[in-house]
């Protein structure tokens, strides 16, 4: 029996509420199902969706310290999404001026992929379908 059925939401506590409400809605296209601010906490929580599913919850808290992202420390490595083309998708960054890595190809799968990073250096990797 398996305990898990899926992965049911990732939570991201950025720095810039509007700067990465703008990222995560406008350039990278997740859709606003829900927007609460909690006067008590001063803060925002964002629940986002990805095509029809719900996906990610983005918080504003106060003076949250930063987390050592770069180089590799323990914990979350980086938040993943899969795209149709990653030509396309990356033509679409460069539009709107988010700086990625060179395409690679993964040497197991022979899939492109590339990395980028959100407003709060959180890096997030493309991976092509």
């Amino acid at each position: 029996m398996n305990l898990l059925n899926k992965i049911h939401h990732i939570a991201i506590i950025c720095s810039d509420y509007k700067m990465s409400k703008k990222f995560y809605t406008e350039i990278l296209g997740l859709k606003i199902e829900n927007e609460t601010y909690r006067k008590e906490r001063d803060s925002f929580k964002l629940d986002l969706s990805l095509n029809g599913t719900y996906a990610i919850e983005l918080f504003s808290f106060p003076a949250a310290p930063k987390r050592v992202s770069r180089p590799e420390a323990t914990g979350l490595r980086h938040l993943a999404f899969e795209v149709d083309d990653i030509i396309k998708a990356t033509k679409h960054l460069q539009k709107n001026n988010i700086l990625f890595e060179p395409i690679r190809i993964d040497e197991h799968t022979h899939k492109k992929f590339t990395f980028f990073s959100d407003p709060d250096d959180l890096p997030i990797e493309l991976y092509e379908k």
